[in-house]
């Protein structure tokens, strides 16, 4: 199935993703640095991250619930589909939780349990992100009209049905 919502042909979720994970990313690398004793502009570059890293996020959800919708249900690709945006939420709640905690302190630091919450929510991201990748380079959802939405996962050693002209 192709994506729903494009822009001169290319699906707008996948180009939108990068974005929120890149900033989030960054953002804990230099909550690090700031807490094994870097500069505390560091700390500071990690707060706006992350508030830069949430409304990208939320922008990403919106333009994947929109191809969300359009999965069959009942589909292998609906329930990882569901899963990964369960797991975006978890993650854009937790980074918000740290977010709302550093605008209210004195200092923009995030400091040892706000680094511990910022590095789960980073692990939950990355089985997210290959949960995406399921769904695109796997099932085709987004990408290919003919997508099978059932395919096994790319976990299992089968092989899932070749597309219209590719060889096995």
């Amino acid at each position: 199935m192709e994506s729903r919502l494009k822009v001169l042909g290319h699906p707008v979720h996948p180009m939108l993703v990068m974005f929120p994970f890149a900033l989030l990313v960054t953002a804990v690398f230099f909550d690090f640095v700031d807490t094994l004793g870097g500069s505390a502009v560091f700390g500071e570059i990690a707060y706006w991250n992350i508030a830069v890293g949430l409304v990208m996020g939320l922008l990403a959800a919106a333009a994947g619930s929109v191809d969300l919708h359009a999965i069959p249900a009942g589909t292998r690709a609906k329930r990882i589909g569901l899963t990964h945006a369960a797991a975006n939420l978890a993650v854009v709640l937790l980074f918000a939780a740290v977010w709302v905690v550093r605008f209210n302190a004195d200092s923009r630091a995030a400091g040892g349990a706000l680094i511990a919450i910022e590095v789960v929510a980073l692990a939950i991201l990355g089985i997210s992100g290959w949960l995406g990748g399921e769904l695109v380079d796997r099932l085709g959802v987004g990408v290919y009209p003919e997508a099978d939405l059932n395919a096994p996962s790319s976990l299992r050693h089968e092989t899932a049905t070749p597309r219209r002209g590719e060889m096995r």
